[in-house]
């Protein structure tokens, strides 16, 4: 499923426009967003939470070349599912 695939659902489900179910949807992701970039956790009980970790400095190879490089650190996002969310796929 795609964003676009989403939002058919959404507005069918809702029974509003797909113009109301794309803001809505990007409403979300914004909020998702600017929640995870100020550290917050954002937590949807039954379905999962989101947080932000961060990755240490590390060394890698180039696949190409066999080359030693130096991958920095940076914050990534993490995605744990919760119990009902677990349930219905499992």
């Amino acid at each position: 499923m795609n964003k676009s695939d989403l939002i058919d659902h959404i507005a069918k489900d809702a029974a509003i426009t797909k113009v109301q179910a794309s803001a809505a949807l990007n409403s979300f992701i914004d909020a998702t967003s600017k929640a995870l970039k100020k550290g917050d956790n954002l937590i949807l009980v039954g379905f999962g939470t989101f947080s932000v970790t961060k990755r240490a400095a590390r060394k890698g190879r180039n696949p190409r070349t066999g080359q030693e490089i130096k991958i920095p650190a940076k914050k990534v996002v993490k995605f744990k599912a919760g119990s009902d969310l677990a349930k219905k796929v499992g």
